[in-house]
């Protein structure tokens, strides 16, 4: 099992929406960046652990854990010209964007700030640290133990 941590507006998609959602699954979509593309494509597995980290918010930070519950596949957005995620170069034949299936595992009471994942000096190389922008990265065996040990203790 590998760990990544997805960034989002919680605007656009939250945990809360995650929460909402029949059986708690939804569709993690709309990733319009290569890199993270490719570890979507390329990397993220069926039952992969997610760190759902809210950005472009008041309090930033991880707010729920899900598990992948469908890998890549074609992200059907790319082809609807009404949607924000088209893409004219995208075809059906050759898909340029990818999505997966995510169930919420846990909505955490409150959240793991900035605050709190910088008091710890092992969490201080964290993609959200090293690569701000980028909004799925990988998180190590060892930086997953430690937030689950803090999530852990906020439940």
């Amino acid at each position: 099992m590998r760990h990544w941590l997805f960034k989002t507006e919680p605007h656009v998609y939250s945990v809360e929406h995650l929460a909402a959602a029949p059986s708690q699954t939804g569709v993690w979509d709309g990733i319009r960046n290569y890199q993270a593309r490719n570890f979507l494509r390329d990397c993220v597995a069926l039952g992969d652990r997610v760190f759902i980290y809210h950005c472009q918010c008041p309090q930033p930070g991880i707010y729920g854990t899900a598990l992948i519950r469908k890998a890549a596949y074609a992200d059907p957005a790319q082809y609807d010209p009404e949607s924000n995620y088209f893409d004219p170069k995208a075809s059906r034949e050759s898909p340029r964007w990818v999505c997966v299936d995510i169930q919420l595992e846990h909505h955490l009471p409150r959240s793991l700030s900035v605050q709190d994942l910088k008091t710890h000096p092992e969490l201080s190389v964290l993609g959200i640290f090293k690569q701000p922008r980028l909004s799925v990265v990988p998180i190590t065996d060892a930086e997953s133990a430690i937030l689950l040990s803090l999530i852990e203790r906020a439940r």
